[in-house]
């Protein structure tokens, strides 16, 4: 999908060097994968507090019985 975006050269240029990335093109995927892993870290750190922690839980005997 062909994209014109008004995106900072000097960023861009920074990234790519720092990535050691051959394209802009390739600077601006790594971002944008770094910044989707870091948002759904986010995510996860959210739910802190939500969940309850059962210590009788055997996630072992979890993976064996799926693997049945």
């Amino acid at each position: 999908m062909a994209t014109n975006l008004g995106i900072n050269d000097k960023l861009v240029v920074e990234a790519q060097k720092r990535g050691k990335h051959k394209s802009k093109k390739d600077a601006v995927n790594a971002a944008l994968g770094e910044y989707i892993r870091l948002k759904k870290q986010e995510d996860l750190f959210n739910l802190f507090g939500k969940i309850d922690f059962d210590p009788a839980y055997d996630y072992k005997a979890e993976r064996r019985r799926k693997r049945a």
